[in-house]
């Protein structure tokens, strides 16, 4: 799809911006791994093969009955006999030593009834966000070369909860963000656009609901509903999309009386039509310099409520509850660092992200 020559020089400059550029690209590369996060950490093998038959126990549910176990619970993959059980097609010796069967196999020295050599492709990373790690010793456990960056104080291993809630934190931010930013922005150029009494009672709305106290509705939510990420998405929503209402409506009040405006309404074209294809795109420069803050607000409020206790459930892989962890565990100052890192790290690229995208927008930004 070729570019329209305005869009054209916008993405010139934002190449230029080298900071912006780059931390586009390392942001890319981060959150597009981290989407892929179920084939990079997990207690499921990604492929199996047993019996000839491929399966994939990450995309699917399969009852240890279907690799010749005894119950019909999912097969923990995990486990010895399970392991066995697959590399070996199913052989009854796997109930008795199945850590000797599968030394066999290896060997290459197996040999019994039914034996047909099956295979699993794991993860790099063994471990779910869930999953507790079988380790000697107290929680949280340092780092080593089982746990790269040790575990925490349920034995769960934290690489694989800060990709998991690395996805979490983004995903979560950008639904709010879009949402926030459409309500908003509709708002605010209805406001400015129309004036006079639709404006005056417009803005007391927004006045009485900016004042609701957020965080109390979201203790009352979650004392009446189960709590969950789809219902803190939407609270989020209704109590953020004020942000850009103030800023989309003082730009829409100085354009509406400019001569294009004028014109356009001469020419008999339609409210909406001036509102959003004419009108909008000029005030983009000012929109795009508060989106930073919604996206960084929204990762920064997520972490906040998961802090206080008012957030996400407990077994989620969130990065609060990593800080908060953190903070209750002084004596494991692994938990304190990868927090702080992976906040700094991701914070800072979308900061730059932005920060590149809004001097895009503005037209007397140059770079050389």
């Amino acid at each position: 799809m070729r570019l329209s020559p305005l869009n054209q020089r916008r993405w010139n400059n934002f190449r230029r911006n080298r900071r912006a550029f780059w931390s586009l690209i390392l942001f890319s590369i981060l959150f597009g791994v981290s989407l892929f996060a179920e084939f990079l950490a997990n207690d499921k093998p990604i492929l199996v093969s047993y019996r000839g038959e491929l399966r994939m126990p990450i995309f699917s549910f399969y009852p240890e009955t279907a690799f010749g176990g005894d119950f019909r619970t999912e097969a923990i993959y995990r486990d010895p006999e399970v392991k066995c059980l697959i590399a070996s097609g199913g052989v009854e010796d796997c109930f008795d030593d199945p850590e000797g069967v599968i030394e066999q196999i290896e060997a290459g020295t197996y040999q019994a009834d039914g034996f047909e050599q099956g295979w699993a492709i794991w993860p790099p990373i063994p471990y779910s966000y869930r999953t507790s790690v079988d380790r000697p010793g107290a929680a949280p456990l340092p780092p080593n070369e089982q746990n790269l960056l040790g575990t925490d104080d349920t034995k769960r291993d934290v690489l694989a909860r800060v990709i998991y809630g690395f996805r979490l934190s983004i995903l979560f931010a950008l639904i709010v963000t879009f949402a926030a930013s459409i309500i908003g922005v509709i708002a605010g150029a209805i406001q400015g656009f129309f004036g006079g009494r639709t404006d005056l009672i417009m803005q007391r709305v927004i006045e009485i609901w900016g004042a609701t106290p957020g965080l109390y509705v979201i203790i009352i939510m979650f004392s009446i509903f189960q709590r969950s990420f789809w219902m803190l998405v939407i609270i989020s929503i209704l109590f953020g999309w004020t942000a850009l209402v103030g800023v989309v409506r003082a730009e829409f009040l100085r354009a509406r009386n400019l001569e294009y405006v004028r014109a356009a309404r001469a020419l008999g074209v339609s409210d909406w039509t001036i509102m959003f294809r004419h009108m909008l795109p000029n005030a983009m420069v000012a929109t795009v310099t508060i989106l930073p803050f919604l996206v960084t607000g929204s990762i920064g409020g997520l972490a906040s409520l998961d802090f206080l206790g008012f957030g996400l459930p407990s077994s989620a892989p969130s990065l609060g509850e990593l800080t908060l962890q953190a903070k209750q565990n002084l004596q494991a100052p692994w938990l304190a660092f990868t927090a702080f890192f992976t906040f700094a790290i991701m914070l800072s690229l979308l900061v730059f992200i932005f920060e590149g995208v809004r001097d895009a927008f503005d037209p007397r930004k140059t770079f050389s």
